[in-house]
């Protein structure tokens, strides 16, 4: 099991524990997590999964995908460190990740 540190955008933190294999837009509806609607289900067919991934963490969780960053574009308020939670594979390497929601999705 990994820990996922998600930050919302006042800066409280909830930390929930996704086991490896799931993606973290995976175990943020699975924790209830405030601001992650994925309404296409972890299709990469929107964008209201976006999350910024905190700088040292970037490496690790690698970058989006061209079809990822075709869908960045219709994010909300998209910065360099933006992806789509349903598109990071949570593994033993990304235990302690850190991520940022938007304050809201598009």
């Amino acid at each position: 099991m990994a820990k996922i540190n998600f930050v919302d955008h006042s800066g409280e933190t909830r930390t929930v524990e996704v086991e490896e294999g799931a993606t973290v837009m995976e175990a943020a509806i699975r924790n209830a997590v405030p601001g992650i609607e994925a309404e296409c289900g972890g299709a990469c067919a929107c964008a209201t999964c976006h999350v910024y991934v905190d700088e040292a963490w970037r490496d690790k969780t690698g970058a989006p995908t061209p079809m990822e960053e075709d869908m960045l574009d219709f994010g909300f308020d998209v910065r360099p460190n933006s992806r789509l939670s349903c598109q990071i594979k949570v593994t033993e390497e990304l235990d302690g990740l850190v991520v940022t929601v938007p304050e809201r999705q598009a």
